[in-house]
């Protein structure tokens, strides 16, 4: 490591002489509005710079007759040769049609005016402004969903706490193994990890709907392996936000949209008296943005603000024209309701005469939700009832409810108050021909807090019906060094940077009041029904800390040929030392055509999420409502079952693709990708407080908890993921209009190469299979979709935007919990012969979702843009069994299918007003 550095210092220090001319200007939009964050380069070189918050730029180019490129997202890319100028102005031309594979991209290389086509590593750059405007979809999450090929979302319902946050996946892994930066900076993972859903169980990941998607100017999305450059997290990818610099331009967005869908909304037939519903057009959405930045001073500083507030209400959804049974697990089965409110600033501010910049940016966001719980029928399950001296339940106004049957029910409903905050604060300086140089420190902080309401601890009676049941939160602490020099006369071009990176984590789980847990009745359930708080003896406050260094080469040792390289090594206080490595190449084989591919090792260590969380929740399985307790990795229960200590997943990961330009309008991108990653952590399959052979040991502790299963995680599975990703792009303006078509793809297949079982529970085949259930290896693989595609149409005339999207996504096959109730085999007896068994499988078929918009630009300062997401009603097909339709409801939500493909509230109708002054 000292050779190394030492060689680092010696290369940075080396003075390069080389003749250049300094070129200076303004870049304009066409209104004479300064343009902050252009990127201006000499074309074929690293010569570049981006323009200040005024709009003004300064760098060297070393040729005569160099081609100075000006690149901004949303305009026209303008060009021109400098003939030895030492002054030019631009003024760019609105285009917000233009390709985006022409960008000049920050992630993934740490070289400067590095376009989307030439680099070395797959990279998406996502015009979120764009997008954003044409459809319902108003969140940055499911806006990516529907954009980025690889990258998979699903809106999760009945999934307790996975109802009130939305995690996705790249290319197939886990959220948590994508990292997410801000400005190029690591940004914090929410304290929540998923535990219920159909995505991402077991992991934990970043809350991306946390920032207003107003304050974005663009999302990068580097789709290849990138720990050995960013670290831990960074297994399948990264996400890096880049958030607006604008100033003296004020611009909004107020939206408004609606669910209508009578084919599964149950207030269409109300009679039936048996769901709770609203009206029929529900999910009302009601959402405002705003943005505005100001100068600071006169030397091109700004601070940018956005604000923004939106309230999403529930929606209802059932079977309801008697294909499937009544059903009495979940009758209020949808998404919940949720507001929210959210602040974000940018900002920049030159220091000195000498080159340095002080920046800062951050955010706060506070969203309350409410979902539904499984339903409690008093027949079936009487002791989660309050009742009176003769055994009769007690009705409680507005909770305990009688269905057209007769059958008396209550829903419990689970709340939320999430709170998320970040800052981040540093000094930048140096110009790109020496050295230059960037110290930050970034914090982030998330609370999650649960609540019980509209039910009750029932043994404690009917006077309580709401309770705090406690939570968790997670604090992260970065501070980055980077250091960075380019040498543009050596060979063709070189890009050397390295630096250092010291990390601090704390997460903390905080018990709910007493009443939210306790057992006050031993002949009732214990805790508020729904969601029982965490207790005293889950509570945790558990810190680390990780240092680490690295380095990244990047060398044009020609004009074709570019050879890049990373190492970075990394200290964890719990988990150890690892070093991860980084080759990467790109080879133009003509001025339109570059072969490119990279091969990488990774590293993640197991969050303290997932070391430390300790739960007992409620689940419905084999059609009985069951207690589920969630051990802490380091808990005796943990050790009596035989889960060794959590290690660190290690991964390989290879890519190859090409970009070609045929065309000035036409691009495309094709990326193979094969991903193997060791020791996944992830949760494995429930052991059962009845089964003798297990350790008594541990049975005992779950009898004494009042407690029928035990839930681990565990670095139970090894898996390998190939697939090739598509990206082709077609823009064409015209004076007076503009075409685009915008096609994506994904393909991929996931593989469980390797079942980890510890020693003491791979004595029998059941508790084998117990381990990692066949239900549980479902959800792995149902995490890469095994076929995803997108296709855009847009045609602009003058004032008009009309516009169709079509997504596709491919089949998913998940499996029920079986007539056991464990996973494991997953059969049920038919309809027709109880003596007959059939497999608890459901396939959810591949479904085309179309979307249509229209936009109008009324004046320059209002747009108006107005449409139809999934015009067609399309849902996921029923998730049961039909030669066993009385099993329904034996899936992950007890609902008519599981989470998956474009979700289940079905056609979606919006109107959008765009301010711009």
């Amino acid at each position: 490591m000292k050779q190394l550095f030492t060689l680092l210092l010696i290369i940075i220090g080396l003075d390069v002489v080389n003749a250049q001319t300094t070129l200076s200007g303004r870049v304009t939009g066409e209104n004479g509005t300064p343009l902050p964050g252009v990127s201006v380069y000499e074309r074929g070189t690293s010569s570049g710079t981006t323009t200040n918050a005024e709009g003004y730029y300064s760098f060297r180019y070393s040729k005569e007759n160099a081609t100075i490129v000006f690149s901004y997202v949303g305009y026209a890319t303008y060009e021109q040769v400098a003939e030895g100028r030492t002054q030019l102005d631009v003024t760019l031309k609105t285009d917000e049609s233009q390709s985006l594979l022409d960008q000049v991209v920050v992630v993934g290389t740490r070289r400067a005016n590095r376009v989307q086509t030439e680099t070395p590593v797959p990279v998406d750059i996502i015009n979120v402004g764009q997008q954003s405007v044409t459809t319902a979809r108003y969140d940055v999450t499911s806006l990516l969903n529907y954009t980025a090929p690889s990258f998979n979302y699903n809106k999760q319902s009945g999934s307790d706490g996975a109802d009130h946050i939305d995690l996705a996946t790249l290319r197939g892994l886990g959220p948590d193994q994508t990292l997410v930066l801000v400005n190029g900076k690591r940004r914090h993972q929410t304290a929540f990890v998923a535990v219920f859903g159909t995505r991402g169980r077991g992991n934990s990941g970043t809350d991306l709907n946390a920032i207003p998607a107003m304050a974005i100017d663009r999302i990068e999305i580097l789709r290849d392996g990138a720990a050995a450059q960013y670290g831990s997290d960074a297994i399948a990818g990264v996400i890096n936000i880049i958030l607006k610099k604008n100033v003296r331009r004020f611009s909004a967005d107020i939206g408004y949209s609606a669910y209508y869908d009578p084919k599964y909304n149950p207030a269409f037939k109300h009679e039936l008296g048996q769901y709770v519903h609203g009206n029929k057009v529900d999910g009302n959405t009601y959402s405002i943005a705003a943005n505005y930045g100001l100068p600071m001073g006169k030397k091109g500083g700004f601070f940018n603000l956005t604000v923004n507030y939106s309230n999403i209400g529930k929606t209802f959804r059932q079977e309801i024209d008697g294909i499937l049974p009544t059903n009495v697990y979940r009758r209020a089965n949808g998404d919940g309701s949720m507001q929210g409110l959210g602040l974000m600033f940018n900002s920049e501010a030159p220091v000195g005469s000498k080159g340095m910049t002080f920046y800062t940016f951050g955010s706060y966001n506070r969203k309350e939700s409410d979902a539904y719980a499984f339903t409690r029928n008093f027949s079936a399950r009487p002791e989660r009832f309050p009742t009176d001296a003769n055994g009769d339940y007690i009705p409680v106004e507005g909770i305990t409810q009688t269905a057209s049957d007769g059958e008396v029910y209550f829903n419990p409903r689970i709340r939320t108050e999430i709170q998320d905050i970040s800052f981040a604060a540093g000094l930048k300086g140096g110009s790109a021909d020496k050295l230059t140089w960037d110290l930050s420190n970034t914090t982030g902080y998330n609370d999650f807090h649960f609540f019980g309401n509209k039910t009750f601890n029932a043994g404690l009676g009917a006077g309580q019906t709401s309770f705090d049941d406690g939570g968790f939160s997670f604090l992260q602490n970065t501070t980055n060094l980077n250091l960075s020099r380019l040498y543009p006369t050596l060979l063709s071009g070189l890009s050397v940077a390295f630096g250092g990176e010291f990390r601090f984590e704390n997460y903390k789980l905080y018990a709910g009041e007493e009443a939210s847990y306790r057992n006050y009745d031993p002949d009732k359930a214990s805790g508020a029904q729904g969601f029982p708080g965490y207790q005293p003896g889950d509570e945790a406050d558990a810190t680390r800390s990780c240092a680490g260094l690295y380095g990244d080469v990047e060398l044009d040792v020609t004009e074709r040929f570019l050879l890049g390289g990373a190492v970075r090594m990394e200290n964890y206080s719990d988990f150890g030392f690892t070093t991860n490595f980084k080759l990467a190449s790109r080879y133009k084989i003509a001025s339109n055509f570059n072969l490119r591919g990279s091969v990488s090792t990774g590293f993640r260590a197991p969050s303290l999420q997932q070391i430390n969380f300790s739960s007992t929740f409620t689940t419905v399985q084999g059609g009985n409502i069951a207690e589920v307790k969630i051990a802490p990795n380091n808990n005796a229960i943990t050790r009596a079952a035989g889960i060794p200590e959590l290690k660190q997943e290690r991964s390989v990961n290879a890519s190859v693709g090409f970009t070609w330009k045929p065309l000035r309008e036409l691009t495309f991108t094709v990326d193979a990708y094969r991903v193997q990653v060791k020791d996944r952590v992830v949760l494995s399959g429930q052991f059962s407080a009845d089964d003798s052979s297990l350790n008594p040991a541990l049975t005992s502790a779950l009898q004494n908890l009042n407690v029928s299963l035990a839930q681990f995680f565990a670095n139970a599975v090894n898996t390998s993921n190939n697939g090739v990703d598509f990206v082709v792009d077609y823009n064409k303006r015209r004076s007076n209009g503009h075409f685009r078509a915008l096609f994506t793809a994904n393909l991929q297949s996931m593989n469980i190469d390797a079942i980890n079982v510890p020693d003491r529970l791979n004595d029998t085949e059941d508790h084998r299979l117990t381990f990692l259930s066949d239900r549980e290896q479902r959800f792995i693989l149902a995490s890469a979709p095994p076929v995803k595609f997108g296709l855009n149409l847009e045609y602009g005339l003058k004032s008009l935007t009309f516009g169709a999207r079509v997504t596709y996504f491919g089949a998913v096959t998940l499996l029920g919990y079986g007539e056991s109730g464990l996973g494991i085999n997953p059969q049920v007896p038919t309809d027709a012969d109880p003596n007959i068994y059939v497999d608890d499988k459901y396939v959810y078929g591949g479904k085309l979702v179309p979307d249509v918009y229209i936009g109008w630009k009324l004046n320059k300062n209002l747009n108006l843009n107005v449409g139809v997401d999934n015009f067609l009603n399309i849902h996921p097909d029923l998730g049961y069994v039909p030669a066993a339709a009385g099993w329904a409801f034996n899936n992950e939500p007890a609902g008519p299918w599981d989470s998956v493909q474009m979700g289940g509230n079905g056609m979606r109708m919006f109107a959008r007003l765009g301010l711009n002054f």
